[in-house]
Parts: structure tokens; sequence; C-alpha cells
């Protein structure tokens, strides 16, 4: 595939370098010499110095033969106006980055796709939504949901508290009698595998499950977990992700907002209703502390400032916060987060790719999650007529090494998948891949024969 991207800053650099590799020919745009440099001297890809709303330099990155064109600069008029030069120029599909709420409703999408611009993502938006949902699943690390919830990948941490330490998977397999959930992988020591029924779990480790509604308490009671109910939260950061996530939760919950920049709290209290406002620097002990941060069920941190939602959220630990969740901007410190018992990580560049990347792929793929500080993604797919996938049971497919399939989604029934297990046409298959096999995995579901 021929793609081109837009960028100025992280992000971009971001997409572009985890699509290279991967059978496509990459152009990145940007107007920032650095940014240039450094993306040329660790990619395989065609770095441009220029502004992406110049005809001549959308032009220098073959833009006519762009099967993709993704726009992710800051300022999202940029983004409008490349995307829309872009399809004029002969880009088969665009994608535009918008940060502004209101362009988010269905007479607006028509007034894009009229003007040449095919998606709009809000990475801010989405990071927004990801944070409800963790607050609201207070026992896991992560969640993502599939259809309507009728799936959900969750990411748990095993502690001293999980009563099945050292069990072999296929024992605790047996004991479990429940078909609603199951274990797809588990990271040790950063290393992720997937695990077979030999492997146990220990103290340390992070397990990937895959879940029907049914079966999540059940789940969560075998790892030793607690969803613990949440009254109170606290959020550090008046910003977009910061107002979003209010708004969404602020008739659930009680809401407290800190905040150092008057205007943005000035704009919090004119835009949301039901939460209180507070203007400070959340580094500020002493403030944390008049403010009942000890009577806090939930701890947001979603400044600019990664190392401030680090520092915050070591904070709000010490003072007894059950569940902290920090927005982090650099992917290299999630793992460090993680070690420090932050129990909830959004990054924008792992949403924006987790976002963009289905687009790049030869096949039916409603939803992909890139996973938080793993090299490893988790993509639903759908099963094509006469397609490999759907000819044997699971057990008998000749998966590549690195995928597992986890559960299918089959109309309004869900199931979770074994050996036995036979995918029809149209089902919607989740799948795990690790490294570099999604463009493998996805060709299985496409054609009726393909040996590996």
């Amino acid at each position: 595939m021929n793609i081109v991207i837009a960028g100025d800053g992280e992000v971009g650099a971001y997409l572009a370098k985890l699509l290279t590799g991967k059978d496509h020919n990459i152009f990145i745009i940007d107007s920032h010499e650095k940014n240039v440099e450094n993306l040329e001297s660790h990619s395989d890809l065609i770095a441009i110095k220029g502004d992406s709303t110049s005809v001549e330099t959308l032009k220098m990155a073959n833009i006519k033969n762009a099967d993709l064109l993704i726009s992710v600069v800051h300022d999202e008029k940029v983004n409008i106006v490349t995307c829309m030069l872009g399809k004029k120029l002969g880009a088969a599909k665009t994608i535009a980055r918008i940060n502004t709420l209101e362009y988010f409703n269905s007479s607006t999408y028509d007034i894009f796709k009229a003007a040449g611009i095919d998606e709009i993502v809000c990475p801010e938006r989405i990071a927004a939504e990801e944070c409800a949902d963790l607050i609201s699943h207070s026992a896991a690390m992560e969640v993502f949901d599939f259809s309507d919830n009728k799936l959900s990948l969750m990411l748990f941490r095993i502690d001293e508290k999980t009563t099945c330490l050292n069990t072999p998977l296929k024992e605790l397999k047996d004991s479990f009698k429940t078909e609603d959930f199951t274990i797809m992988a588990m990271a040790r020591n950063n290393n992720i595998f997937i695990p077979n029924g030999s492997d146990v779990l220990k103290e340390g480790d992070y397990v990937y499950t895959l879940t029907k509604p049914k079966g999540r308490s059940k789940l969560i009671e075998v790892l030793g977990k607690q969803d613990v109910g949440i009254k109170n939260v606290m959020v550090v950061g008046g910003g977009r992700i910061g107002r979003m996530m209010a708004s969404q939760i602020e008739n659930s919950y009680n809401v407290k907002i800190i905040e150092k920049d008057i205007e943005r709290c000035n704009q919090l209290v004119n835009t949301i209703n039901n939460c209180l406002v507070i203007k400070g620097d959340a580094r500020e002990v002493e403030l944390l502390e008049d403010e009942g941060i000890r009577g806090m069920d939930a701890f947001v941190a979603v400044t600019d400032n990664s190392e401030t939602n680090i520092l915050t959220c070591m904070l709000a630990k010490r003072f007894g916060v059950n569940k902290v969740i920090a927005l982090m901007d650099n992917v290299e410190y999630i793992d460090l987060a993680q070690r420090i018992d932050i129990d909830g990580i959004l990054n924008k560049k792992l949403i924006t790719a987790s976002y963009m990347t289905r687009f790049t792929l030869d096949a039916d793929v409603p939803h992909i999650k890139c996973l938080s500080g793993i090299d490893a993604e988790v993509l639903e797919i759908r099963a094509k007529q006469d397609s490999y996938i759907t000819k044997k049971p699971v057990g008998s497919l000749h998966l590549p090494e690195g995928v597992v399939i986890g559960g299918v989604i089959r109309g309004y029934e869900s199931h979770i998948v074994d050996d036995d297990f036979q995918i029809r046409p149209d089902d919607m298959v989740v799948v795990l891949c690790l490294a570099d096999t999604v463009q493998t995995i996805t060709k299985l579901f496409n054609k009726s024969r393909l040996l590996f």
C-alpha cells in the first residue's frame, strides 16, 4: 500500500515507524527539519520537509498514487485542507485528525465526506472514552470492548492475592468450569508469549484475557482481583481529555478537577455542570490533602506533561487511592509506569495507531487495539465466504506462530473459542497477534487457501 502521512511531531512519526517494513511504501511530510532528519535516520521511509497544504509538496509525496493519506498535524485546519487537496490530487482514502468535538455528528460527517475527507479521528476523544471505561472497571489495567461489549479484552497484573499462583493453566481451566473467558497472552519480564496448558501464573505477570459479559465477575475472582465501587474521582488536567472525560462521568461520580490555568478553569466551569473545578497545582501535596485526596476512589492525571502525570499518580497511590490512571506521551514510559503500580495508562500515539492501522489491512477489520507497552495487537476481523479460516476447526488450522484466536461474535451471541470451534462466514473473530504477524493473519480471512 502507498501511504502518505502528514505530521508535525511524535504521533505522525510513531505511525510512520509502526507501518514501515509491512509491505507499505511510506512518505511522511513534516515542516520541522529536525523531525525529518530523525525520521530519515531511523526508518525505512521517505521523509519530506514541507507544508502538507502545498500542492507541490503533496506531489513530491506521490499523492496521485496514494492508497491512503493520513493527516495528524496538531492544527486540525491543516489536516482538513491537506485531506481535501490530497483527495483532489488522487488519494484514494483520506483520514484527518480533528480536535473540535462539534464536528463529530452525522450532519458534519456528510459535509466532510463531500469535501473529500473519508474519516475523522480525535485521539483525545478516544482517550477520554477509554479512561471512563477504566474507571468503571476498576480491577483491570486495560479494557477494550468488541461488538458492543459482546466480548472484552481485559489486562490484569498478577500479584500475591492471586489464589491460583503456580497452577498449570490446564488445571486452572478445568477448575473454572466455565466457557466464558480465556487467557490469550501473558507478559513476563517484558517478554510476551501465548501460553499453553503447562504454563503457570507467577507474581508480576501481566495477563491478557478475553471474556464474555457474564464471565467478568468470575474471571476477576479467579485472578484474585476486586472491582471496587468508585464514587469519588479526582482529575488533574482540564485540557481536552480531562474536559471530555469529566463530561462523560460527571453524572455517575463525584468529580473534582484540578487545573492550574485560569482560562481553562473558566472554560470548565462554563461547559461542565456537575464537577467541582479547583485552580491549583496538583504537584503540591498540601493542595491534594486539602481537596480530600485520601477520600478518593480514583485519580486521573491527564495534563500535557507526562512527568507530572506520573508524579501525581504516585502521590495518589501513597495516599491510598485504589485506581490511578495516567496519560503518557512517551511510549517508553509505559513499562516504568506499570512497574510503579499505575493502574491504567493512556497514550495518544497508541490510540491513533489503533484507529489508523485498520485502514492499512487487506481485510474487514472494524476494530484493532495496539496493546500498551508490548509489541502486540488485538483485532476484530470478519471471516469472509470461502476464506481459509472457515475451512477447518480452529485446532486444525495452521496459524502463524504468535497468533491466537480468542473468541467469536456470531450475530447476537459471543463465544470463547476452543480447538473444536468452527468459524463460519461473517463471524467476527477476535485475534491476538504478536510482533509483525498482523499482515499475515489478515490473509487467512480473505483467501480460500494459504500454506505456511
